[in-house]
């Protein structure tokens, strides 16, 4: 396929649910269990993704752990010990600012290469990258009142993050023992001279966090949105014209106070009721999810080595993802292609609903992203799944209405998951947004040529965004009157289907209880 210049699109957004910020900078109670939320991210084990990937893509925040108090010791070069975990985050942080890494993607890679890392220290590094992404606009404000000069050291202004992050966040540090770190990897990343100053502007941090001054929610709700949430401001202003200056704000500054993973039995060997008894067996503290075979789990690590989830019994998936697998209705002897199939959770609950008969065809752009579709059919035993690295923008005549059903979880700005990958908020542009509008208009002009006559299509994305959304759809509909918009299966929650606009349902974590997420089903009738 050729490559087309998508710079910030998500096929996959990641839920990354938070505890709820509170005014200031006040530290957490208690933080977030950990879980490493990549689905059927290798064959052969390695971390599962959450959703299909919507609740996933990397562990979710822990205890907050003591870290490497020795101050004293020494490494073999006589290097003053810096805490392994807190380096690896700045290696992360590093890979995120300077490369323009996706951070699920570079901490997964440094975690699973880090393998004497401790438990403990591993849930340290997720919770200092993510932390500081998700609030490195609000942290950059603290720091900005004691910082004499502009900091043009990459590394140097990500370590300060850290610090303030650990100060003004963390309540299982102290802020002595995070001041002490900071300077400890300063000078471990060769950076003597400096060592000085990030002290000295850490110390002040501490000395002076609770007179920090902060945005007036009252006197200017953009300004406060954009540093209080870390949000840059054009998307602050995008969702404000969108939906209104209150909901806006109920969206940006929404997080979960009770984290969880979302897994859901394998429907073709397995039952609800079955997965409930292994849940109990287990001793794992379990509740039911809004959508249909959802379970939602709760102080859980990884479950990658749970010889249950590695015999496919069960699979790590977000709720808005089973919803738009659930909206193509599959039956028995179908045929479906699934277009930007990859990591494979959609694909993999169709092939089971349709009971490994018929055809599912999961079709991905690039060929490492196929290979986590591989490691989903191995792992689960579909049979009737067959992967193909394809651009879907590339019309196939031999294809032209010969589908049941086509779902297309559409590339897109992955507004819908920022809490989950908070790197989209330094990546995203507001001129990134008309060139992912447009792939997703050629992929539907595309796809929608395969489906029979009554047949389905079925349009989700994880953005929150309108025109990529209802707008889309509306346009589509102007562009294809042979397609209509139907109501969604009686199998949705009703106050969701409820919800359902004149062009789709349109899904917002602080609402529904799921990951911001749209899905229109459409039906061909000529």
């Amino acid at each position: 396929m050729t490559e087309q210049k998508k710079p910030t699109f998500r096929r996959d957004g990641e839920r990354k649910e938070t505890p709820p910020r509170k005014e200031g900078f006040q530290k957490r109670e208690g933080q977030r269990a950990s879980f490493q939320r990549t689905s059927e991210r290798r064959a052969n084990g390695g971390f599962p993704r959450s959703n299909d990937s919507r609740n996933g893509g990397r562990p979710r925040y822990g205890n907050r752990p003591a870290g490497n108090r020795s101050a004293n010791r020494m490494d073999a070069d006589n290097t003053p010990n810096t805490t392994p975990a807190r380096r690896l985050a700045l290696e992360v942080l590093s890979d995120v600012h300077q490369n323009g890494a996706f951070a699920n993607l570079s901490l997964n890679e440094k975690l699973q290469a880090a393998r004497q890392l401790k438990p403990e220290d591993r849930r340290l590094v997720t919770n200092l990258v993510y932390g500081v992404l998700e609030n490195q606009i609000r942290i950059d404000h603290a720091l900005k009142g004691f910082l004499a000069h502009q900091v043009k050291e990459p590394a140097q202004l990500d370590i300060l993050r850290m610090g303030a992050y650990q100060i003004l966040f963390l309540d299982r540090v102290p802020d002595s023992a995070a001041v002490n770190e900071a300077v400890k990897l300063t000078r471990a990343m060769g950076m003597d001279s400096s060592t000085g100053f990030v002290n000295a502007v850490l110390r002040n941090l501490s000395r002076q966090k609770d007179e920090l001054s902060w945005p007036a929610k009252e006197e200017d709700l953009r300004t406060y949105l954009h540093v209080m949430t870390s949000t840059p401001l054009w998307l602050v202003d995008r969702l404000i014209a969108d939906y209104g200056a209150e909901e806006a704000a109920k969206i940006l500054s929404y997080r979960n106070a009770a984290p969880c993973v979302t897994v859901r039995p394998n429907l073709h060997t397995s039952s609800d009721e079955e997965l409930i008894r292994s849940l109990d067996a287990k001793g794992i503290k379990w509740s039911r999810g809004v959508a249909p075979h959802a379970f939602l789990l709760e102080g859980i690590s990884e479950l990658t080595y749970d010889q249950d989830y590695r015999s496919g019994k069960y699979s790590v998936q977000g709720q808005s993802s089973m919803l738009a697998a659930e909206a193509i209705q599959a039956k028995p002897g179908m045929r479906i292609l699934d277009a930007c199939a990859a990591p494979g959770g959609k694909s993999a609950y169709l092939c089971e609903t349709m009971q490994l008969t018929g055809r599912v065809f999961a079709w991905e752009l690039h060929e490492k992203r196929a290979m986590l579709l591989d490691a989903v059919k191995r792992r689960l035993r579909l049979e009737n799944l067959r992967v193909a690295v394809r651009d879907a923008t590339q019309p196939m005549q031999d294809w032209e209405s010969t589908l049941d059903a086509v779902l297309l979880d559409a590339p897109c700005s992955g507004t819908g998951v920022i809490t989950d990958k908070p790197d989209i908020k330094q990546r995203l542009q507001a001129e990134d947004i008309p060139a992912i509008v447009e792939t997703q208009k050629q992929l539907l002009d595309t796809l929608c040529t395969y489906v029979k006559v009554g047949g389905t299509l079925v349009y989700s994305t994880c953005s929150i965004l309108p025109e990529e959304n209802s707008k889309q759809i509306e346009a589509f509909l102007q562009r294809h009157p042979n397609f209509t918009l139907e109501t969604l299966p009686t199998s949705f929650p009703q106050n969701l289907r409820q919800q359902q606009g004149k062009h789709g349902l349109q899904l917002q974590a602080y609402r529904d209880g799921v990951e911001g997420f749209f899905i229109a089903r459409l039906r061909r009738m000529r």
